[in-house]
């Protein structure tokens, strides 16, 4: 069983900064890749960004450059740290690992 927990979202400025943080439990964290998704109203769900446990990464385009992915092996921890956000980018972010989903975060872009 493998278990997702998201935190770190809120609401901000357009322009402004957050960090999402996905907790994961089970064994899963030192040999697969986790993702971030989101899923804004009236849209499809779409992935953000995605890190392999060689700390290899892909981006969506619509945030290359403002948003970066880490992760943290020893804390099971992976970070979305998501820098000159815009209103585009309100949604409800999913952590994301073979299968398996999180609850999700909401993420408000508004002045």
């Amino acid at each position: 069983q493998v278990q997702l927990v998201e935190s770190g979202g809120g609401l901000v400025q357009p322009g402004g900064s957050l960090r999402l943080s996905c907790v994961a439990s089970g064994s899963i964290f030192n040999w697969a890749n986790i993702a971030w998704h989101r899923h804004a109203p009236g849209k499809q769900r779409e992935l953000v960004a995605d890190i392999g446990p060689s700390n290899q990464t892909t981006y969506a385009t619509s945030v290359q450059g403002r948003f970066i992915v880490t992760r943290d092996n020893a804390k099971n921890i992976v970070y979305l740290q998501m820098n000159s956000l815009k209103p585009e980018d309100t949604a409800v972010y999913y952590c994301y690992s073979i299968g398996f989903w999180g609850h999700g975060i909401q993420v408000n872009v508004s002045s």
